[in-house]
Formats: C-alpha cells, sequence, structure tokens
C-alpha cells in the first residue's frame, strides 16, 4: 500500500504538496486516542472555512447563472422553486460534512486498533484525500449549472446569429 501511495503521489505532485502541508501533516505521532482526536479536532476549524468557501462559490456562481437566465431569458433556471430549499439544502449539506469528518477520526482509531504503525499516516492520507474529495463535491453544483449557463447562453446566441 506504502509503494501504492508513493508512486501515485509522484504523478501528482500537487498532492503530495498538500499531503505535506502544515494542514495535513502530522508532525508528531499519536501516542493516544486522545491525541489523535485532539490532532483532527484542530483541523475542523480549517477545513469548514476551506469547504465552505468552495460552497460559497459555487452559491455566487450559482446566483449569477441564475439571475442572468432569469434577466437575459425569462427563465429560472439554477434556483430551485422555492428558494428556501436551496437554504435547507446548504444546511443539510454542511451538517453532513462535518459528520463525514468525525468519521475520519474515528477511521483513524479502527485502523490503530488493527495496524497500530499506519495510524499515523492513515490520518494526513484521509484528511488530505477527504478536503480533496469535499472541496470537489462542494463546487460540483457551481461548476455544473455554470456550464449549464454558459452553454444556454451560447445556444441562444447561435438561434439569434442564425435567424
Amino acid at each position: 500500500m506504502s509503494a501504492l501511495l508513493k508512486d501515485w503521489t509522484q504523478r501528482h505532485p500537487g498532492f503530495a504538496r498538500l499531503r505535506s502541508s502544515t494542514l495535513c501533516r502530522r508532525d508528531v505521532p499519536a501516542t493516544s486516542a486522545r491525541e489523535a482526536i485532539g490532532w483532527w479536532e484542530s483541523r475542523q476549524i480549517p477545513f469548514n472555512l476551506i469547504v465552505g468557501s468552495a460552497g460559497i462559490l459555487s452559491c455566487i456562481i450559482v446566483g449569477i447563472v441564475a439571475l442572468g437566465s432569469e434577466i437575459l431569458f425569462g427563465s429560472e433556471f439554477g434556483l430551485p422553486d422555492p428558494p428556501l430549499f436551496e437554504l435547507i439544502g446548504i444546511l443539510i449539506y454542511g451538517i453532513m460534512a462535518n459528520v463525514c469528518f468525525t468519521r475520519g477520526w474515528i477511521a483513524e482509531l479502527v485502523i490503530r486498533q488493527i495496524w497500530p504503525q499506519e495510524g499515523d499516516r492513515f490520518a494526513s492520507t484521509s484528511f488530505c484525500l477527504g478536503l480533496v474529495f469535499s472541496i470537489l463535491l462542494t463546487s460540483t453544483p457551481g461548476v455544473v449549472i455554470g456550464a449549464g449557463g454558459v452553454f444556454g447562453l451560447l445556444a441562444h446566441v447561435f438561434r439569434a446569429l442564425h435567424k
């Protein structure tokens, strides 16, 4: 497993750089469950700020596309009806992101029981992968709706040009 991870990080230097950052790195090995949990919990606020920033950017993109489609085309593309559903979805998403974050240190405690020597490596790798996955997942609505808005605008322009 270690050789596979090393090979993968050599082919993906951005991930290796993130994994060696202060946020993802564990400089002092955890010797107890309390230290392991403390390492994770000390990263929860930065994790929430990073993922939340991606979420805010995604919401801004969705809002711009929704506003643009309303102004230009008179359609409500990008927003649920009623918009309150979007706020409820964001709240549930934030809660579930933190539930999944908590499962990171729970998984580490299980790994420490089975393979004690792999606990610290598992923690830094799983935190880093979880952060990347969370950012990608959080950015998905902005990317999908943003692309839909761009393609919708291009289709409208091409239809107008060919009339």
